[in-house]
C-alpha cells in the first residue's frame, strides 16, 4: 500500500502538467511477455517438435497436473478452444437438443453460441450494474419446464455470485456450467474459481491472463462423472470414455472387453469403437508445453494487473465510473472497465492521445442478429443495454509500465474536464 501512494503522489506530480508529451499506449502488448520469456519458449517449442508426440501425450498430461495443482481442482479436461470447452461442459452435463439454458446476455458472443449450437435454447436475464454479472435475483422467473442448466459468465474476472446460482440450481435440479474464459486466477470466497463440483470453463486465447500462443480451453471439476463424459465428448466419443460417458448420460452399459483398453498405443484397438456422437478438441502438445512454462508466472501476473487496477482507482475518481471491488471474492483484472454516458467519444478522444481501448460489449447478444429468431427486444435487459452504451476498457497487462499507466490516467481525466 506504501508503494501504490508514493507512486500515487508521483502520479499526481505528473498531472499537474496539463501540455503532456504524447505517448502511444497499446491496449495490449503480446510482444513484451514473449520477449521475457523467450529463451524458454522457444527451447520448448524445440523440444516438442523434436518429441514427435504433437498431440496428446507428456506435455498435455503435464500441463493439466500443472493446472490441477494449481486450481486446487480434482479434474482438468484440456480442450482445443474455449468455445468447444462450453460445449463439451453443456452436453457432459446432459444438456441436449431443445433445452433451455439461462445465461447473460453482457458477454462475449461464444457464451451463448455454444448453448444453440448443440441445439439448446438460450434464454437470457439481466445483469447487475455494478459488477456487470448475471442478476441472481432474476433466474428463478426465467426458469421453465425445459430448463435444463444455468451458464453464469465471471465476466471481465469478477466473480459470480456462485453461492446463490448453486443454490437456485439445487432447489430446481439443474446443472450449472460456469464460463469463466476471463476468470483464470480469479478467487471466490477464497477459492480459484474453477474449483468446483460444476463445470468450468477457460479459454487460453492469446489475450487472456494466460494466453497460448494461438487456441486453448479447458474444462475443471471435482465431478467424477462429469469428468469423464467431457473427455468422451472432447475425442469422438471414443473407448473406454465413451462407453462409461453412454452409461451415464443414458444408462447403457458397455462390458468394455473390447482389445487392449490400457494400452497406450497410437493404434490401440479399443479407441476406433465410439459410444457417442462427440467432436475433436483437443488440446496439442505445443500448446501444452508453453501454457505450462506461463502458468509458473499466472499469479506474478494478476498481481500486477490488480497493481495496475489500483492506480486507475486512485487516479480516476471523480472523472468516470470505476469497477466496484468484487463483493464475492477477488478480481484477476481480465478488463479495467470505466462506464461514461460519452463512451465513443471517451474511445475517440483516447484514440487521439494514442491510447488505446476497447468497447466490451457495443450491442448485448440478446439483440444479435443471429439471435433475431429468440424474440427479445431492444428495453427487454435494460441494465445489459445501458452497460454496452457506457463501458470502456482502458489497456490493463502485466508488462504495461508506470509511465503508460499514469498517461492514461490524465488522457481520461483531461478528457473529463
Amino acid at each position: 500500500m506504501l508503494c501504490v501512494k508514493i507512486v500515487y503522489k508521483t502520479l499526481n506530480k505528473y498531472s499537474e502538467n496539463r501540455r503532456i508529451v504524447k505517448m502511444t499506449v497499446p491496449f495490449l502488448n503480446l510482444t513484451r511477455q514473449y520477449e521475457q520469456l523467450s529463451d524458454r519458449l522457444e527451447a520448448k517449442v524445440v523440444e516438442v517438435m523434436r518429441s514427435g508426440a504433437y498431440i496428446g501425450g507428456k506435455y498435455v498430461e503435464n500441463f493439466e497436473a500443472d493446472m490441477r495443482e494449481h486450481l486446487g481442482v480434482k479434474h482438468v479436461i484440456s480442450c482445443a478452444n474455449g468455445t468447444d470447452a462450453i460445449m463439451l461442459a453443456l452436453r457432459a452435463c446432459g444438456v441436449s437438443s431443445g433445452d433451455e439454458v439461462i445465461t447473460t446476455p453482457f458477454t462475449f458472443f461464444a457464451s451463448a453460441e455454444a448453448i444453440a449450437a448443440i441445439g439448446a435454447v438460450p434464454v437470457f436475464v439481466d445483469v447487475f450494474e455494478a459488477d456487470f454479472n448475471i442478476d441472481t435475483t432474476k433466474i428463478e422467473a426465467a426458469i421453465t419446464d425445459k430448463t435444463k442448466a444455468i451458464l453464469p459468465v465471471h465476466i471481465f474476472g469478477w466473480p459470480c455470485d456462485m453461492d446463490g446460482i448453486n443454490s437456485i440450481a439445487r432447489k430446481h435440479n439443474l446443472k450449472v456450467v460456469e464460463d469463466a474464459a476471463q476468470a483464470i486466477g480469479c478467487e471466490y470466497k477464497g477459492k480459484k474459481i474453477g474449483a468446483s463440483e460444476n463445470l468450468v470453463t477457460f479459454s487460453f486465447y492469446p489475450t487472456k491472463n494466460l494466453g497460448a500462443f494461438g487456441d486453448a480451453g479447458m474444462i475443471t471439476t471435482d465431478n467424477d462423472d462429469f469428468a469423464v463424459a467431457a473427455r468422451a465428448f472432447r475425442e469422438h466419443g471414443m473407448a473406454k470414455n465413451g462407453a462409461k460417458a453412454r452409461e451415464i448420460l443414458y444408462g447403457i452399459k458397455d462390458d468394455l472387453t473390447v482389445g487392449d483398453s490400457d494400452r497406450d498405443a497410437l493404434y490401440n484397438p479399443y479407441k476406433y469403437f465410439n459410444y457417442l456422437i462427440a467432436y475433436n478438441s483437443r488440446l496439442d502438445a505445443m500448446q501444452a508445453a508453453i501454457l505450462s512454462i506461463k502458468l509458473k508466472h499466472l499469479d506474478e501476473y494478476n498481481a500486477k494487473r490488480s497493481e495496475i487496477a489500483l492506480l486507475y482507482n486512485e487516479g480516476l475518481k471523480g472523472t468516470v465510473k470505476t469497477p466496484d471491488d468484487p463483493k464475492h471474492g477477488k478480481s484477476c483484472y481480465h478488463q479495467y472497465v470505466v462506464r461514461t454516458e460519452r463512451k465513443d467519444e471517451l474511445a475517440a478522444f483516447l484514440a487521439e492521445k494514442g491510447v488505446g481501448s476497447g468497447a466490451f460489449y457495443p450491442v448485448a447478444l440478446h439483440l444479435q442478429k443471429a439471435f433475431e429468431y429468440l424474440g427479445y427486444k431492444k428495453g427487454d435487459l435494460p441494465i445489459a443495454e445501458m452497460l454496452c452504451n457506457q463501458t470502456v476498457c482502458l489497456p490493463i497487462f502485466p508488462e504495461l509500465t508506470r509511465d503508460e499507466v499514469n498517461y492514461v490516467i490524465q488522457a481520461v481525466k483531461n478528457f473529463a474536464q
